[in-house]
């Protein structure tokens, strides 16, 4: 028998609380879900830190790129709603889910010019291992060689190749599993608006894992369980979890 679907609070259930806040992390951690699924980039000084821009504009009280600021600067900001609260460093977003059985599930950002930040793997790795939590964690991306270089890294739950729309209509499926298989990713995710029967049986007959972003709201939060992906991530943890339990 197949396994259940796997829930990820994508962005920590912005929905909820203040996206990539330790709020989010903190209240999705309670919740009976398996992942809770942040961003991350690099400071100028090569700390990992927690959010889904490449900018500040959108999330604290500041602007201009991370990758501009100190770890110590970036400390200062404010993210907005999230009562005074400064954004998560990768190390305290780990510390939250530390004592949970909610696993991490990271995604590796690109800079303000998309390219990939030097090093962003090799510290992400250190950091899950100063943590204790290599393991148990999934290193998920846009990236291809990005995710490539995680995958070679070994010692992970397990990498997720993501796929823009016009990527995968590009490749179609047969390209799409030749290259996760040439890369040896376990997993691949794209939005759940693309995903169909057909790609789940193509994926499932090649031994690839499918992933999804986007099931947000009851009708596609159904589609995802009802289709059987792997998992998805969700800005409503509660409405998914309360979903799969059959309500």
């Amino acid at each position: 028998m197949q396994n259940p679907t796997l829930i990820a609070a994508h962005r920590g259930g912005l929905f909820l609380w203040p996206e990539n806040s330790a709020t989010a992390f903190r209240n999705s951690a309670q919740l009976a879900l398996e992942q809770a699924e942040c961003d991350v980039h690099l400071t100028a000084d090569g700390e990992v830190v927690v959010m889904h821009d490449a900018t500040l504009n959108r999330m604290t009280d500041a602007s201009g790129p991370v990758a501009a600021l100190t770890a110590a600067q970036f400390g200062t900001l404010r993210v907005r709603g999230a009562a005074g609260e400064a954004p998560p460093t990768l190390a305290h977003y780990l510390a939250i889910l530390a004592g949970s059985p909610v696993a991490p599930r990271i995604e590796i950002k690109a800079d303000t010019a998309g390219r990939p930040y030097p090093g962003i793997v090799r510290k992400t790795l250190a950091g899950l291992d100063a943590a204790g939590q290599r393991r148990r964690a999934w290193i998920i991306g846009f990236h291809a060689g990005t995710m490539a270089e995680a995958q070679a890294a070994g010692g992970l739950a397990g990498v997720a190749w993501l796929l823009e729309t016009a990527t995968l209509r590009d490749l179609g499926l047969p390209g799409l599993v030749a290259t996760a298989r040439a890369y040896g990713f376990p997993e691949v995710g794209m939005h759940e608006s693309v995903i169909n029967a057909e790609l789940v049986a193509g994926l499932r007959a090649a031994g690839i894992g499918i992933g999804a972003w986007g099931g947000n709201h009851a009708p596609s939060i159904r589609r995802m369980l009802d289709l059987g992906v792997d998992i998805f991530a969700t800005d409503d943890p509660p409405l998914a979890i309360r979903m799969r339990q059959g309500g």
